[in-house]
């Protein structure tokens, strides 16, 4: 209740400060922001310390943990459940918001009123949730001997660190969007904001993207379906901010270098964040069923909807209020040019969210009008959201590398030709190979197009370089990546897209599967190996017990590659069952077994083999494109290590009308 006061306090005081002109009251303002991380921190504290010493007097507690779990997912109950993730949640925020205001609290002084009073209005409607609606520190009417257990599916390590990677990315978003309302409420309409909040962005962005990814995996090896994303309506909660995100991100740098797309920019800014609130409502409403979802009382749906609504309509009634004070002087030259190409990009990522939320909510809407119960699966979003991919692949191989303002085709040809000759080679190239689907060759051709321009863009500043100062190759290429850092560690993060392209096509549709019924010392033949059941027996663990299922997988020469252990368990308090993967990795794939049931006899099993090459490349891409985001975060540090400090002027390409120099970034 004390953090609640002072979140209210937080929103007054700023206000009273600014009506008055006396600093010291958005100073108070300051301090409630600070005290009340603190007061949260001694919350969370004390709410992990009933988790450790096992206080079943409190109900959550009770509801999401077993005197048998482990330490790591004994904490992890924290998070196990609707109440935890609220106050989860609401820690996040008040330590990014404790953040904000002391690292910028002497560099942004006109917008800090501002952004402590739209910190805190945000902070207050969660302890709200919280104190009134989803209080994790409830009581019990006494304690009982145990508790009811973590939910089987999150006793796993990925799925530990997946949930709190998230609201990372979810809160990470709402100090951009504060700064974006900050500039809107002030009338500071210029850059500043954009260039205060670039690294909150990237790494809002990073944590969300490995959230996701982590996600991704935990359902891959431990839902048994040898899938790693199956569009499930919680999966795209998180998908779509993330997919709104990524466009802000090529979109700011239009207005850093053009002084365009401002009202555009301040747009997705709020709409990524709104859509982190849409997902919290989505998720914690229990609106929507999935194997993600938490709560399922109305009350609390009302509320988070109550909330989003009145965030939504104070975020864009000042965009609309203030819009006629954002229409910028400068005019977009040419559909030919980078802010074009920007725009493009921006169009393409857009259409993705409105596919992705118009699958995810049709079915709910025709809930709702009780018509009846419909699913929207992956055959609709292969068929609408593939397209849109491609497309987004094909930019990115065109955007760095023509000029801004305006574009000839000549310049045009020169910069693509050779990309897209690769690019279209590749086609009958992957067709002899084997390859018949439209969609993966059409992915993998853009692939190519894509990676080509990157790989030619490097090898021509290279040698430039090398020819213009008389440099090792080697040495020459060094300087090309420090030319521009944040263009490296972008083309870098690019590259990592590449590469989960290769893995999402190549694992989908090169995928082999086989189910059957096997008994001890029988085989199954799946592309050229051999798997053979051993033997069937029981296992126990610490809170659980099954049967596993002993394989050893043969290559075509009958060599042995590997011995495969899959379970199914039981969880004994939730008589909750779970089936564990065995995977073995071969090359950059995967072997896969899993035993989805046991007779009740255990004299034989139903097996589901699964061999997916190139999976890993998923993950690869993914490793990729973070380090990517974090050298653009710490470019100042990472590119000036062993950096001489010595001023050389880029080579210029040689001048065609119309055409900018190679690898040239605004």
């Amino acid at each position: 209740m004390t953090a609640l006061v002072l979140a209210m306090v937080g929103i007054a005081t700023p206000w009273i400060g600014l009506s008055t002109r006396n600093g010291v009251w958005v100073s108070v303002g300051r301090q409630a922001v600070l005290l009340n991380f603190c007061l949260i921190s001694i919350g969370m504290a004390g709410m992990i310390y009933s988790f450790v010493t096992q206080d079943y007097s409190v109900k959550y507690v009770f509801a999401t943990s077993n005197s048998k779990l482990s330490l790591f997912y004994k904490v992890a109950g924290l998070w196990g459940g609707h109440e935890g993730s609220l106050l989860l949640w609401a820690w996040v925020l008040s330590l990014f918001c404790a953040l904000a205001v002391m690292i910028h609290w002497k560099t942004q002084p006109a917008v800090m009123p501002y952004l402590i009073s739209i910190e805190s209005t945000l902070l207050t409607g969660f302890l709200l949730l919280i104190l009134f609606l989803s209080n994790p520190f409830e009581r019990t009417p006494f304690t009982p001997p145990d508790g009811k257990d973590l939910n089987p599916l999150l006793q796993d390590p990925a799925m530990v660190i997946h949930p709190p990677m998230l609201y990372l990315g979810y809160v990470g978003l709402s100090i951009p969007y504060c700064f974006a309302m900050a500039a809107l409420f002030s009338g500071r309409l210029s850059e500043e904001w954009i260039k205060t909040t670039q690294r909150w962005t990237l790494f809002a962005w990073l944590a969300l993207t490995t959230g996701i990814l982590m996600g991704g995996y935990w359902a891959y090896y431990e839902l048994g379906w040898g899938g790693y994303w199956g569009w499930d309506p919680v999966e795209n909660a998180s998908f779509m901010p993330w997919l709104i995100a990524t466009a802000f991100l090529h979109s700011v740098m239009v207005q850093e270098t053009r002084k365009m797309f401002l009202v555009w920019n301040l747009f997705l800014i709020i709409l990524a964040f709104s859509l982190s609130l849409i997902g919290t409502f989505l998720v914690r409403s229990g609106v929507l069923s999935s194997v993600h979802s938490f709560a399922t009382d109305p009350g609390r749906g009302l509320f988070i909807l109550g909330f989003l609504t009145f965030m939504l309509c104070l975020s864009f009634g000042m965009l609309i209020l203030r819009s006629s004070k954002l229409k910028s002087k400068v005019v977009m030259e040419s559909l030919l040019s980078r802010e074009a190409i920007f725009l493009y990009n921006n169009l393409f990522f857009v259409t993705a969210f409105v596919i992705v939320f118009i699958g995810t909510l049709y079915p709910l809407f025709i809930e709702v009008m009780k018509f009846q119960k419909v699913s929207v699966g992956a055959p609709y979003y292969n068929a609408v959201f593939m397209p849109v991919a491609w497309g987004l692949i094909l930019l990115m191989g065109i955007g760095p590398y023509i000029p801004w303002r305006k574009c000839s085709i000549a310049a045009i040809k020169d910069i693509l030709t050779v990309p897209f000759a690769i690019g279209f080679c590749a086609l009958p190239l992957l067709y002899v190979m084997g390859m018949r689907d439209m969609y993966a060759l059409a992915a993998l051709s853009v692939t190519f197009f894509t990676g080509t321009a990157i790989v030619r863009d490097y090898l021509q500043l290279t040698k430039m370089w090398a020819d213009r100062y008389q440099l090792k190759k080697s040495s020459a290429f060094l300087k090309v990546l420090r030319q521009n850092p944040r263009k490296t560690a972008g083309i870098l993060t690019h590259v990592g897209v590449l590469v989960m392209t290769i893995g999402v096509v190549c694992s989908t549709l090169f995928q082999a599967e086989k189910i059957q019924a096997m008994k001890p010392s029988e085989s199954v033949m799946l592309n050229d190996y051999r798997f053979k059941l051993i033997q069937i027996y029981p296992v126990t663990g610490s809170n659980w017990s099954g049967h596993e299922g002993f394989f050893e997988v043969y290559d075509k020469n009958n060599k042995l590659v590997a011995s495969l252990r899959p379970q199914k368990r039981l969880y004994e308090v939730s008589q909750t069952p779970t089936t564990e993967a065995a995977i073995h990795q071969i090359y950059t794939g995967h072997l896969f077994v899993t035993i989805p049931d046991v007779s009740p006899d255990a004299s034989w099993v139903r097996v589901r083999a699964l061999h997916n090459p190139l999976v890993l490349w998923v993950w690869y891409g993914g490793a990729i494109m973070g380090l990517g985001v974090l050298m653009n975060i710490f470019r100042g540090v990472i590119f000036s290590l062993g950096k001489k400090k010595v001023v050389v002027s880029p080579p210029v390409a040689p001048s065609v009308e119309g055409a900018p120099p190679l690898g040239a970034v605004g």
